[in-house]
């Protein structure tokens, strides 16, 4: 009598573990996710902080600025930023005119200088191109007290002391070897077969440089825009140094006024100034940031 095999049944692989395990990873990396998110809005209310307390604070009276460090001000006192406006020797709009002369001069001069030494580093090739490029890095390094006082000698033998000059024309001199190794590494990365198809049109080193490279440069140029205009507007140290007369201050030195050693410092009216001295570089940094990112972000995949 035959006897019938019957085959060993197949069993299905059991998934819900892996599920589980899959589950787990993926609510894991949730929270992660989340807790990541918490400490950056975290540490974003720790850095805003002071600039929300000196907002809030230019809204008390001058005695309760200390007295009471909190964020709601008890005494509400918008009359800080009337009576700021005209507490110095000249209205503050004078002070915010000078400023914007100042950056005016440094951001045009820094985007013609820096631009065109960074085109002669990245295109043209001469005696010594690597010593003198070398030279201009070694100058980032420099702090500016150092050479403040040989700029300090020249500039006044030249008579351009309590003038903006030698805040300005310094700058169509490249002298800001940041914005030229930025400028640089960003034309280094636009293809040389560009300027070959200009040359055999016609072009020289002129049109090429006008027509085909600053047009491709502009993230470049935008950065350094916006960072000739964030770092002239708030320079103190060098403002301080070559304008003398009050009516050829500009923000930073006109706001240094308000603190009086010898008598009571009108801190209510010197933060409300504040504020308003800040208003300026928010709105040049929001309207040029897709540029500033752009800008750096190619620049540093170069």
């Amino acid at each position: 009598m035959a006897t019938e095999t019957t085959a060993p049944a197949r069993t299905r692989p059991n998934t819900r573990p892996r599920a589980r395990a899959s589950h787990r990873r993926s609510r894991g990396e949730h929270v992660r996710r989340l807790l990541t998110h918490i400490g950056l809005i975290a540490a974003g209310l720790v850095m805003l902080y002071p600039l929300l307390w000196m907002l809030a604070s230019s809204f008390k009276p001058t005695e309760e600025i200390f007295r009471a460090p909190g964020l709601i001000p008890e005494t509400f006192t918008p009359s800080n930023y009337t009576d700021g406006w005209t507490a110095l020797e000249y209205p503050f709009h004078h002070y915010l005119l000078n400023s914007a002369v100042v950056v005016a001069g440094a951001i045009v001069g820094n985007l013609i200088g820096c631009s065109m030494a960074a085109y002669a580093f990245a295109r043209l090739e001469f005696h010594g191109k690597r010593l003198f490029f070398a030279i201009m890095l070694a100058t980032i390094m420099l702090p500016i007290h150092v050479i403040i006082v040989p700029q300090y000698i020249l500039f006044s033998e030249l008579g351009w002391i309590n003038t903006f000059l030698p805040l300005v024309i310094p700058k169509l001199l490249a002298t800001d070897g940041f914005f030229v190794f930025l400028m640089v590494q960003f034309i280094r990365g636009l293809p040389k077969e560009l300027d070959e198809a200009a040359r055999i049109d016609g072009c020289g080193h002129v049109r090429i440089f006008l027509q085909v490279i600053l047009p491709l440069s502009l993230p470049a140029i935008a950065t350094t825009a916006i960072f000739t205009f964030i770092w002239t507007w708030n320079d103190f140290f060098s403002q301080l140094i070559f304008l003398t007369s009050p009516d050829m201050y500009t923000v930073p030195v006109a706001l240094r006024t308000f603190v009086d050693s010898t008598s009571q410092t009108s801190w209510g009216p010197l933060l409300a100034m504040s504020v308003v001295a800040l208003g300026p570089v928010f709105g040049f940094f929001l309207a040029g940031q897709r540029y500033l990112v752009k800008g750096i972000a190619t620049t540093g995949i170069k």
